[in-house]
This record gives structure tokens, sequence and C-alpha cells, in this order.
């Protein structure tokens, strides 16, 4: 289970917007794209909110693992914002020309939320872009900007999970034709062969594979209408994926898996 915080939250703002550095008011993110309004992280009242969604979501997985994204969090907000500043200055956060204070601010959070989630007998994943600033080395980063960021992250100590978009995101096109797709990202193609040419230890993570947990796939459903969609983005691509996590690399060959998902198709 995933609770993306401390960016995606215009639908909690919209309910709550006395947690938004502005105050709202708010209104439901109905378009593409990424909103300026995140929770304020000056403000101490979103602990107790974030901690009452996430004894939710425990109550509900009994998952070992609880996500709480940490990507896509855009700082403008807090840089205007007199109770992140004065939260900036409290903590003496500053700038050190490879991450803002704001991105130390938004680790504070991140690193509340996994002492809670901790204190709790789960462990914490977040997106790569936990890595900007001072991540835990006890969280799990989930890699999906490119590889480097996993390379990055293990030599900080973390454990990853590799899900790099330009292999692993089945929202994009199975086909280079977007007009002969259902709604996908259309600007995105994503082969099956593309897929099958991920290697989880390339580039430098092969001295450290006991900390690379696995692979994972993608598959927004803000682009799936129903069930039939879900079926033709995922497959035969996930056939793919899954040689690619399990195969032994000398029994890798593209020509043998091809023809023996042809013949399965």
């Amino acid at each position: 289970p995933e609770i993306d915080l401390t960016g995606h939250m215009q639908a909690a703002l919209t309910a709550y917007p006395e947690l938004g550095c502005t105050g709202g008011p708010y209104e439901l993110w109905c378009r593409w794209g990424i909103s300026d309004d995140v929770l304020c992280a000056g403000n101490d009242r979103i602990y107790e909110f974030l901690e009452g969604v996430l004894t939710e979501v425990m109550e509900l997985f009994p998952s070992e693992y609880i996500h709480i994204g940490g990507d896509e969090c855009p700082k403008v907000r807090w840089e205007e914002c007199p109770e992140c500043q004065a939260k900036i200055r409290e903590l003496s956060l500053e700038d050190d020309g490879k991450n803002t204070a704001e991105h130390y601010l938004q680790n504070h959070v991140m690193s509340h939320m996994e002492r809670f989630l901790n204190e709790n007998g789960r462990k914490m994943i977040g997106w790569d872009e936990i890595l900007e600033g001072s991540a835990t080395k006890t969280s799990t980063v989930m890699v999906w900007r490119d590889q480097q960021h996993g390379i990055t992250a293990l030599r900080r100590g973390n454990e990853i999970i590799l899900t790099p978009r330009h292999y692993c995101y089945f929202d994009y096109c199975q086909t280079s034709q977007p007009e002969t797709e259902p709604l996908c990202v259309t600007h995105r193609y994503l082969s099956m062969r593309q897929m099958y040419r991920l290697d989880p230890f390339d580039r430098g993570m092969l001295h450290e594979q006991d900390r690379v947990l696995g692979v994972q796939a993608n598959l927004w459903t803000e682009y799936i209408a129903d069930f039939d969609q879900v079926q033709h983005m995922l497959l035969p691509r996930l056939a793919a994926l899954s040689e690619v996590q399990w195969c032994r690399k000398d029994r890798k060959d593209w020509n043998r898996f091809f023809e023996a998902a042809d013949r399965f198709c």
C-alpha cells in the first residue's frame, strides 16, 4: 500500500485546508500534472493527520512494508511559507550546494513518519526523491527515474526496488503508434523487447545485489477505464518482466523468450 506524502495531497487539502501552507481554499485536482500545493511541513498538525491515516492503512494491510511516497513534491509553497521557514530555522537546516533547506525539511517529515512506522513494526519505502537530502539508511528506495539513482542509494547503504520508467512503466504505449492504442502516456513507448533489456544488476549494481530486493512494474490506473484495458497494458510485457526478474542471466535470451511468448499468445 502507498499513501504518498508530502506531495500528491490535493484531495486531502481540499478536505483539510488548514494543513496547507496557504490555508486554501483548494479544489480537487482533475487534470494531469503536479500541484504546487502540498502539506505544510512547518505545521506540526500534519503529523496527527498522517499518523492517523497510516494507522488505518496498517490496520487494513498486514504487509511488512508501507510506501509513503516522497516524490514530486514542489517546494515553492515552502519557500514562501512563514511556518515552513520558521521550522527550517528551528532545525538549523541550510542549503549545501547539492540540496536546499527545503529538501532537508522534507527529509525531516519523512524521517518522522519512518520512525512512526518502525515503532509499529513496519518498514518504509519511498520513491528515489527521498535521496535528495539525508534519507536514512533503513529506508527502502524505489528507483523510478533511472538506475543511477539506484546506484546512489546502494552506495549510501539503502536497499532498493528497481522500477525505472524507461523499462517498467506499463502505462506507456505498447507500440510506436499511439493512435492505435487505448488511453496511455502517448509521448512514451515501451515495447516488450525494451522491457526485456532491463538488467537489474547493470551499471555498478552487481557487487551490491544483496540489497537489490527486486523489480516492479507500474501501471497507473488514472489511464485505465476497465479491466480489459488492464490486461491489454500488462500483457505480454508482464511475462518479459517476470523473466527479467527470475531468469538466470546465462539463460536470458530474447529469441527463446519471444518464441515461447508467441506460442502462448
